[in-house]
């Protein structure tokens, strides 16, 4: 196997590069006699019916009162704090509040001919404040992986290999087969309206996204609007369709592919922008679709990894996993 075939298959989750190369020893069942498993359960129970004794226990009745009281300063203390933060306030429209400064004025007299974005709103989070949304996409993918990995720790999702943990399984995929708990199959009226609005809806999501560059949009709305498109073709057809074009290995793949690039392109930039070189990449004609450099392959980089997480969760959720 080739190091591309072992990246492929670490990137699908087929390989673990760890397994078999770290020392494992099975944990033998530790047994005890009867006898002193129920002294362990007598003493169990003895403790927690002193420590939860609400009616005879001080420690909890202090707690409770110190709590309450702690509880009630802090709030005040709070309050306090941000009224005499909101006091030193500048009044409302006057010129020369501290935000009047030279970096909005810089975003909106040179950020046309230094972006090439009509929009002046994406042209300062995909060119001046780069590195934050990269930031935010990555915090996108990594909630997603989290919550797919906490999904399968559970009961029934693959975290367990007991008998009950199998027998549940083995429910679960029965009334998956059946389709009914999970999906209105054959709500024709859903079907038809789906058919026609998930593929506007999609159209209209990129054109969001393309032209987010020119006009109010941009990665963010625009992969929203395609999840939501993708979220409505599932309700409308089910599982069964949108897993021939979705699956845990398209999203792991897209985004991965995504934010990869969205990396490597804003390092490039970076790098040239802070040693005062030409990067190379021509800005366009503002106003053009092909134009502003970066931003807008970027902002269909982000628009991607939002469509896909918007979906990932809907269906973890909902089904509990791909």
């Amino acid at each position: 196997m080739g190091r591309k075939e072992r990246f492929e298959s670490w990137l699908n989750g087929e390989r673990d590069p760890y397994l078999g190369k770290v020392e494992m020893k099975p944990q033998k069942e530790r047994l005890l006699p009867r006898t002193l498993l129920k002294k362990y359960k007598k003493d169990h129970e003895e403790a927690v019916a002193q420590v939860y004794d609400m009616t005879n226990n001080r420690q909890i009745k202090y707690f409770e009162k110190a709590y309450r009281i702690l509880g009630v300063l802090g709030c005040c203390l709070f309050i306090t704090i941000m009224i005499l933060t909101v006091s030193y306030l500048p009044p409302i429209g006057v010129a020369d509040k501290p935000v009047n400064n030279e970096v909005p004025q810089r975003y909106i007299e040179d950020g046309l001919q230094e972006t090439g974005a009509v929009n002046i709103v994406t042209g300062m989070i995909l060119d001046y404040r780069a590195f934050d949304t990269f930031g935010e996409s990555n915090v996108l993918f990594v909630a997603t992986i989290t919550v797919l990995i906490l999904l399968r720790a559970l009961p029934g999702h693959g975290g367990g290999k007991g008998k009950e943990e199998a027998d549940t399984a083995k429910e679960e995929a029965r009334q998956e087969a059946n389709d009914r708990i999970y999906e209105p199959k054959n709500d024709v009226i859903l079907q038809r309206v789906a058919f026609f609005l998930v593929p506007m809806i999609i159209i209209f999501g990129i054109y969001v996204i393309l032209n987010g560059h020119l006009s109010p949009g941009g990665g963010f709305s625009g992969g929203a609007i395609i999840g939501s498109g993708l979220i409505l073709y599932l309700n409308a057809f089910g599982f069964s369709k949108t897993e021939r074009l979705f699956t845990e290995k398209t999203y792991k793949g897209v985004c991965f592919c995504a934010l990869t690039f969205y990396c490597f392109a804003k390092s490039y930039s970076f790098f040239t922008g802070a040693n005062h070189l030409e990067s190379g990449i021509p800005l366009g004609t503002p106003g053009a679709i092909l134009s502003s450099g970066l931003i807008l392959p970027l902002n269909i980089c982000v628009g991607l990894v939002v469509a896909c997480t918007m979906y990932t969760f809907y269906v973890m959720f909902r089904k509990g996993g791909f």
